[in-house]
């Protein structure tokens, strides 16, 4: 991410995160598990429609104690691979100049568990008052991403796992 912010141009319009909201929602017959960080970064070239967003996988939090530790232990291997991360360009003209709301795609790679996977996620941008405010809800395998789920618990754990991203950005001057 700090080579993104280096590589910014300095004549175009940038924005920059550091309270970005992601949530994760798996459901099950036999149990749900929800997690949720206010603590992802992310950094939107408006010029370009790059947009950068990462989380330190250990800020998430679990409903339960050891509902977290068995995910950054057993199946995200946080201590191996600490960020998840999606590098994409939104692939509609967004005008971050003039209020409005834009219901966007974003093209590009998420970064999960050590594995690069191509997306194109769904997505809402909203400009109010040269504030720019971004919110997603996509699904995830976690075959794609190589989370391996014991066959002691993969009644526990659903095969897609719901995120939800959210979160303002404030023009970076």
């Amino acid at each position: 991410m700090a080579l993104l912010l280096l590589h910014l141009s300095a004549g175009a319009q940038n924005f920059v995160s550091k309270d970005i909201r992601i949530g994760l929602f798996s459901s099950t017959p036999l149990e749900d598990i929800r997690a949720v960080s206010d603590k992802g970064n992310a950094v939107l070239v408006a010029e370009t429609r790059e947009i950068v967003v990462q989380l330190a996988v250990k800020t998430l939090e679990f409903d339960r104690k050891l509902m977290q530790e068995h995910f950054n232990e057993n199946y995200i291997e946080s201590d191996k691979y600490p960020y998840a991360k999606f590098k994409g360009l939104i692939d509609q003209p967004v005008d971050f100049t003039k209020d409005g709301n834009y219901a966007v795609t974003v093209t590009g790679i998420l970064s999960v568990h050590g594995v690069d996977k191509k997306r194109t996620i769904p997505g809402k941008v909203t400009v109010t008052n040269g504030v720019v405010q971004i919110s997603s809800e996509f699904k995830v395998a976690c075959v794609d991403h190589n989370i391996k789920i014991p066959k002691l618990v993969f009644t526990k754990i659903a095969e897609f796992i719901t995120i939800k991203a959210e979160g303002k950005f404030n023009s970076l001057k």
